[in-house]
């Protein structure tokens, strides 16, 4: 069974973050150059939340406020749902459906180490099922050394 440490592994453990003072065009302009869907958003270098497109349509767009007048901390999802390296990758995508959430903190200790998204996971299980598909076709039709 894969872990999330396989995906952070393959991907890269790098967590684009923003300070909860920042203002959400800040955060915006910041997830558009680094091409990502979300921010880890922290406070003298604790981690405190998450800022989402999500988040920014639900709390600004929507509601017609102007990203530049916007504290991120004032629009970031507080309530924090993380896991651990050592967390199949079923397990995490589970969590995620049932938590209705796209973008997971990775925490080891209590040290950030990655972060994931659904398409993380997706695509991660996508190539596993299609390798596993591979080898057993090649078994069925004898191309599978035996």
């Amino acid at each position: 069974m894969s872990r999330v440490a396989d995906i952070l592994n393959h991907k890269g453990r790098e967590v684009y973050s923003i300070d909860q003072e920042a203002t959400a065009f800040e955060a915006l302009e910041k997830m558009v150059r680094h091409d990502v869907g979300a921010l880890v958003v922290t406070s003298a270098g604790r981690t405190v939340g998450v800022f989402s497109e999500r988040d920014f349509l639900r709390r600004i767009a929507l509601r017609g406020h102007d990203p530049e007048g916007v504290r991120v901390a004032d629009v970031m999802t507080q309530r924090l749902i993380c896991a651990d390296p050592r967390e199949t990758v079923e397990d995490c995508m589970a969590i995620m459906t049932q938590e209705h959430i796209r973008h997971l903190p990775i925490i080891e200790g209590e040290k950030l180490v990655g972060l994931v998204s659904i398409g993380d996971l997706v695509k991660h299980l996508s190539a596993e099922r299609h390798v596993q598909i591979r080898y057993l076709t090649d078994y069925i039709t004898g191309k599978y050394p035996g």
